[in-house]
């Protein structure tokens, strides 16, 4: 047996997991922190409860990648302080991050996640590393597909141009 043949948590990181690791709770920390800043800017409760669930998937995710690489003695990224609450009304109307942005930037990042895990799952030779990324890129697509839907719901979507379908014409 070779030194990658016994238990996952026994085998060494190799340097793109470490980076991986790193770069996404580095990445991760910033999102939870502007989801968090994001919450005081949002009017709609749908939109709201969706930024919660990215909020609290964020953090589930950052304690399992935070204990892994301290399990592996290496050091943890700067994690941004946690914004202070305010109140919509307070937030002066030029100043505020609209709702569909908001959405559109959330959209953005779970495209961009989902990208992330994929690549992580290719480059991994640890089956815990790749796994633990696997169910983050199913956490992703779930709550993609439910932004997806209130973007349409709410008229938010902003379609790239559409290409008509043409049935029968040769």
């Amino acid at each position: 047996m070779g030194i990658l043949s016994g238990n996952p948590k026994e085998e060494p990181l190799h340097y793109g997991e470490v980076f991986d690791l790193w770069a996404s709770l580095l990445a991760g920390n910033g999102m939870i922190a502007g989801y968090q800043t994001m919450m005081n800017h949002a009017g709609d409760e749908d939109l709201k409860k969706l930024l919660l669930e990215a909020i609290e998937t964020g953090q589930h995710e950052k304690k399992q990648v935070e204990e892994l690489l301290k399990e592996n003695g290496i050091g943890l990224p700067p994690a941004s302080p946690e914004p202070p609450e305010a109140c919509l009304e307070d937030i002066p109307v030029g100043a505020r991050i609209p709702d569909p942005a908001i959405a559109a930037t959330l959209s953005a990042d779970i495209a961009a996640g989902l990208v992330l895990c994929s690549q992580v799952i290719g480059k991994s030779i640890r089956e815990d590393v790749a796994m633990m990324y696997g169910q983050f890129h199913i956490q992703k697509a779930a709550l993609g597909a439910k932004v997806l839907r209130l973007n349409k719901e709410k008229g938010w979507l902003i379609p790239p141009p559409l290409h008509p379908n043409k049935h029968g014409d040769c």
